[in-house]
């Protein structure tokens, strides 16, 4: 009982450092570069990879959030740290790129969907096949479907 109780409150406590904010190691590394590597952190292996994560678990250490670690992390390595594209020139068209691609792709669906939908012929009614049964036919039909049946 009491184990439990104490499980609950520990959660209770560090809820509030997860909602706030608090950045990880493993939050950070998949958005900054090694320097040296030109890989994500989080793939790097390398001793200047190394010194880069000590350096940032030392400013998680010293409570600092994502965007301010981001900063020490310019400010140590240069802009080339960061992962993420330039929000100008040609590193835009990593952002804008997808959409564009996406939005003429759904304009292209929609222009040809009516067109194939026009294209297809209407399916044709069931047609008779042959001439129709003449009374003997039937009667001889019935019979021999009765045989069966018994």
């Amino acid at each position: 009982m009491t184990r439990g109780l104490l499980i609950a409150l520990l959660a209770l406590l560090l809820a509030p450092a997860a909602a706030f904010g608090q950045a990880s190691l493993p939050d950070i590394e998949d958005e900054v570069m090694c320097p040296t590597c030109n890989m994500p952190l989080n793939t790097a292996q390398s001793p200047q990879a190394d010194d880069q994560r000590a350096f940032i678990r030392e400013l998680i250490a010293d409570g600092q959030d994502k965007e301010q670690i981001k900063a020490a992390l310019v400010s140590e390595y240069g802009q080339d740290v960061l992962a993420d594209p330039d929000d100008e020139g040609f590193g835009i068209m990593a952002y804008i790129g997808p959409i564009v691609l996406l939005g003429g792709l759904a304009i292209g669906l929609l222009a040809l969907l009516p067109r194939r939908r026009r294209d297809r012929a209407p399916a044709a009614p069931a047609a008779a096949t042959g001439p129709a049964l003449s009374a003997e036919d039937t009667a001889r039909l019935d019979a021999d479907l009765a045989r069966y049946d018994a």
